[in-house]
């Protein structure tokens, strides 16, 4: 595999020396470690802050989504590996405006335990602060044990509308419970067609064959539900949706916000032959699509594949995604 870069070791520090000298208007860093991303005009005085962080590699998430309308604060871990309780910690500091912090985070073990640190720690500073998981990746978990699940894509979307909440001027209550209705209502699943590289290790982090795919696999080769043959794109995206649709209750006249989302080394080109099918099959079924997402929005390395994210709307959660948010990555105009 070759990749661009310099020494390995130094991976995360240059990406984001580079990071913050491409957005300087945008982004800065607390204290003296650039692991701690923050908005550039953070704090925001009378408003509740959201962070998120967790492991490199899965660009724009979890950093992508700092600024206005979205997140306050981002800590940076290594490639594929939890950011300390400290840096998590620094974030918190540097984000709170005086109203609380609601923490939004994947449901993966070690970010679990550093964010809890964190909260503890920030709690003796008299910083109030909720958590919010993201389990939306339906194929890590059956139903009955969905509170194990994986957090993937549709944090964005827990990001969006949390974000939009603390915008309105909501209480650390309203912005949380905006994040747990939107996390309610939003399923994802995903197909890998090739692994991905470490830039430590050199070597690929699973094998999967030139002519094989894996329904359900996750961002860091998580096992999936099946291996098989390489199906066409409108198979792959038929059995997705079905998927995620199971446990949404989705029904003639819904509407639905959708991410077609590439894992890294998928052209958009492909992305939107998904989305196509996607499109026209919630169509026949007399759903209708408020707004599609077709990018790269939460990737891991240079991973082949591709996700399917839904949210089923209502009126609420409708206003909040159509909300203004601009960051470096991420940009929404009011609609």
């Amino acid at each position: 595999m070759k990749k661009i870069l310099n020494d390995p070791v130094h991976f995360v520090d240059e990406m984001l020396d580079g990071l913050y000298r491409a957005h300087p208007d945008q982004l800065a860093y607390a204290g003296d470690d650039p692991h701690c991303l923050v908005r550039a005009d953070a704090p925001v005085e009378g408003k509740v802050a959201l962070a998120t962080g967790g492991g490199s590699g899965h660009l724009p998430v979890f950093l992508g989504y700092v600024g206005p309308g979205m997140l306050s604060g981002c800590a940076i871990g290594d490639v594929f590996q939890s950011p300390s309780a400290d840096q998590m910690l620094e974030v918190t500091r540097r984000i709170h405006g005086g109203r609380g912090v609601l923490y939004i985070y994947g449901n993966y073990g070690g970010d679990v335990m550093n964010f809890d640190m964190a909260t503890e720690m920030a709690e003796m500073e008299d910083i109030e602060v909720r958590t919010v998981l993201v389990r939306d990746d339906v194929a890590s978990a059956v139903t009955e044990r969905s509170d194990t699940r994986r957090g993937v894509a549709g944090m964005i979307f827990a990001f969006k509308v949390a974000g939009a909440r603390a915008d309105q001027g909501g209480s650390l209550d309203d912005v949380e419970a905006a994040a747990l209705k939107a996390l309610a209502r939003t399923r994802t699943m995903g197909v890998a067609l090739s692994s991905c590289t470490l830039p430590a290790a050199g070597t690929p982090t699973f094998e999967i064959g030139d002519g094989e795919m894996e329904i359900g696999m996750g961002i860091h080769g998580e096992k999936g539900v099946r291996r098989g043959p390489l199906e066409s794109a409108d198979q792959i995206a038929v059995e997705l949706l079905d998927a995620v649709l199971a446990e949404l209750d989705v029904t003639s006249g819904d509407r639905l916000a959708v991410m077609v989302n590439g894992l890294g080394a998928t052209p958009p080109e492909e992305l939107y032959i998904l989305y196509r099918r996607v499109h026209r099959t919630l169509e026949d079924r007399g759903v209708a699509v408020h707004q599609a997402f077709v990018g790269e929005y939460a990737t891991s390395l240079e991973m082949a594949g591709a996700s399917l994210t839904v949210m089923k709307l209502d009126d609420e959660l409708t206003g909040m995604l159509d909300h203004p948010a601009r960051t470096p990555f991420f940009v929404q105009v009011g609609r």
